[in-house]
């Protein structure tokens, strides 16, 4: 996608191939800094830290974050320590645990020479499949909501509400819930997207400022004004990310996914979920088993003597979630709809 007209991705393999280079995701909306991550320790401090942030990029940087590992020392030892201390950065995606396992699973077996070159070639390949897996779900979401879109008459806007970002910045590129917008508004379809703020982290301000850039007409909003907006008709759909979704279809996605999917259930607006397939978890049944983010209370508040808890996730009941979109295509939130798209 692009920053100022700049063709830009998340993270890239700066000109000397050692070190990574990524978007300061703290920095935004204010400001567009890349901080370069020369160590695996900086890349673990980088993804819990949320300077990267969104399932499938922080995959992407894990895998990252072991090349780097290898590249300082390519022993057992190290290997083993990098991948437990990158794992226990963020312990809700599961793309996180999905890219290292893969890379760790790779790299087991081979010689120590060989580990460094072999790890940062991985971490390429699979940043590459999340570009074109995002790529795709842009390509099966805006099919449906176009379809969503001529089923009310083609209304001018077509109003689409999300909750945190689902976008670029929370993958290499493209996003997954804003991939189908992006491709319907290249399309030429007038949507306008409402942005929930997310709190406590604001993460909608982060869709906002990407959606910007990309010209496509947005508002932001408190979180609590998406159930008015949806009783009073101004949203004809809504799409949202996830961080984890079991084989049954329970999405497990930032704080307040739950709310806005119950709203949408009563005023009868479809409840879309895009992902890719990394972040199916099929070994997980049912949702409550999905361990949730308790993060700083001081995100939540400042106030002296005051008790706040923060947790970061809720899960949505696949009865609440109209279909599921991957790279793959659209199927029920169901356990026999998933596996049959996606094995397992």
């Amino acid at each position: 996608m692009r920053v100022n007209g700049t063709p830009f991705r998340t993270i890239w393999l700066a000109e000397d191939g050692a070190r990574v280079e990524v978007i300061d995701q703290t920095a935004l909306p204010d400001r567009f800094e890349v901080q370069s991550v020369a160590t695996v320790e900086q890349m673990a401090t980088a993804i819990r830290t949320m300077v990267v942030r969104g399932a499938p990029l922080i995959g992407v940087a894990g895998a990252y974050g072991l090349a780097l590992a290898m590249r300082e020392d390519p022993s057992d030892a190290r290997l083993e320590a990098a991948h437990a201390a990158l794992f226990e950065t963020r312990p809700t995606a599961v793309n996180l645990r999905w890219a290292l396992d893969r890379v760790l699973a790779a790299l087991a077996p081979a010689s120590p020479t060989e580990r460094a070159s072999l790890a940062y070639r991985l971490a390429a390949e699979i940043a590459e499949e999340d570009v074109a897996a995002c790529a795709k779900i842009g390509e099966h979401g805006a099919a449906l909501l176009r379809a969503e879109w001529e089923r009310r008459g083609r209304p001018d806007p077509f109003h689409v509400l999300t909750h945190c970002n689902a976008g670029w910045l929370a993958t290499v590129d493209w996003g997954t819930a804003l991939a189908p917008v992006y491709r319907l508004f290249d399309e030429g379809v007038p949507v306008h997207v409402w942005v929930d703020e997310t709190r406590p982290r604001n993460q909608g301000a982060l869709t906002y400022w990407e959606l910007s850039q990309h010209g496509v007409p947005c508002t932001f909003i408190a979180d609590n004004a998406g159930g008015l907006l949806m009783l009073r008709g101004q949203v004809h759909a809504c799409i949202v990310g996830s961080d984890r979704t079991t084989r049954s279809g329970d999405v497990c996605n930032k704080i307040g996914t739950y709310l806005k999917a119950l709203a949408a259930r009563d005023a009868e607006i479809p409840f879309y979920v895009a992902l890719p397939a990394s972040t199916l978890d099929l070994t997980l049944r049912d949702g409550s088993s999905i361990p949730i983010e308790e993060r700083a209370a001081s995100e939540v508040t400042t106030r002296p003597g005051v008790r706040a808890a923060n947790p970061a996730f809720d899960v949505t009941p696949a009865r609440l979630v109209t279909k599921i979109i991957t790279e793959r295509g659209v199927c029920d939130a169901s356990e026999g709809a998933i596996v049959a798209l996606h094995g397992g």
